[in-house]
């Protein structure tokens, strides 16, 4: 395959940026206007969402690409209900908002339980091919809101967008606060904390694999925002800067910034079986979100109910406060951890990392503002 040319490379950032992913991705195999389809190699292969139309030894690498956070389900797992359930009280309201850089709904869940005090605010950003509702289902965020009386925001990324409806975390203008996607996000968790009575101290933001990534990027765009993040099997802010690079980062982890980041207390899981993003981008998203200061750290080692074992690693600062926090899966893939089979691409074996991000978000102290 011949290097492309810069003006080949704008053309592919451009058909990438349009959601034309077959058409990019087959102008960087040289191939555009001539590809032919091509059956998938197995049954496991035909359970992912991406399409098989590419030239040979591009095939994978565009599923790792357009599957980032769209990763294989587990077992027989059904997928999501069209609908996830509500209990009387409480609402999951379908929203929209709308700024400079565009428009995006957003599914909001509000618990029946009343607020003991000013409400937290937890930001999912769901993966390649989900849907709030498939998230919901998947990760049972809503029933730890009903247990803990918190709100739950799920920004949609759209297919206008991302053809996969991946959020655009590769993409350097999807980097930058008060740009593109970041504004979007930002713009959503803004509105709500107005509207709903949130305390600024307590908004938080996690993701799964593309949305991990991305939760990674509104870290380190808005550290005045969210008081912490949770990244699950995903890559840290700058990690890539387009669709060549994200290939590289998710083969062998990227270069991103020492900087951006630092500061804001971050959990991160990731499966070290993950064929999908390498392990290492997890070892990235918390020395990124360390960087600059010094900690202590403390290891311990256990098994999950369902028999995952897991290694945690909690950096302290001066104070003793476990400020990051790195889970690492012994043979785990790339799937939520502890999620519920009522929704895609989880491993109900455990550990549950809904609940022990909730823990993480709520021992933090918040931005400073």
């Amino acid at each position: 395959m011949k290097p492309l040319s810069g003006i080949e490379m704008m053309e592919v950032m451009r058909l990438t940026r349009k959601g034309r992913l077959n058409e990019a991705m087959a102008l960087l195999g040289g191939t555009r206007g001539a590809m032919t389809p091509s059956a998938p190699a197995d049954s496991a292969s035909s359970a992912r969402t991406a399409p098989s139309a590419f030239p040979a030894g591009l095939t994978e690498r565009w599923r790792r690409m357009a599957d980032a956070g769209a990763v294989r389900r587990t077992g027989a797992e059904p997928a999501a209900k069209n609908a996830v359930p509500v209990p009387e009280g409480a609402q999951f309201i379908t929203r929209l908002f709308a700024n400079t850089a565009g428009t995006r709904d957003y599914k909001l869940y509000v618990p029946s339980k009343p607020a003991e005090r000013d409400r937290a605010l937890i930001v999912m950003l769901h993966g390649c091919t989900q849907s709030p509702d498939d998230f919901a289902a998947g990760t049972r965020m809503n029933e730890l809101a009903e247990e803990a009386g918190f709100l739950v925001a799920y920004p949609v990324q759209s297919k206008a967008a991302n053809s996969s409806k991946c959020w655009n975390w590769f993409s350097a203008a999807d980097q930058e606060r008060e740009r593109g996607e970041p504004s979007l996000i930002a713009g959503i968790t803004r509105e709500v904390v107005a509207e709903f009575g949130v305390d600024p101290k307590r908004v938080y933001v996690a993701g799964l694999s593309a949305g991990g990534a991305q939760a990674a990027i509104m870290g380190a765009t808005y550290p005045d925002v969210f008081a912490a993040v949770g990244v699950h099997s995903g890559l840290a802010c700058g990690a890539a800067r387009d669709v060549t690079s994200a290939f590289s980062a998710m083969r062998k982890g990227g270069a991103p910034s020492t900087v951006r980041g630092a500061g804001v207390p971050t959990i991160a899981f990731h499966g070290d079986g993950d064929a999908t993003v390498n392990k290492v981008n997890g070892d990235q998203v918390i020395a990124q979100a360390k960087a600059g200061n010094d900690f202590t750290a403390d290891r311990d080692k256990g098994t999950s109910p369902g028999g995952v074992g897991y290694t945690r690693t909690r950096f302290r600062d001066k104070r003793g406060q476990a400020l990051h926090e790195h889970w690492l899966l012994h043979g785990a893939g790339h799937a939520w951890a502890g999620g519920s089979s009522a929704g895609t691409y989880t491993d109900p074996r455990g550990p549950d990392a809904s609940r022990e991000m909730l823990r993480f978000f709520l021992e933090q102290d918040g931005p400073s503002n």
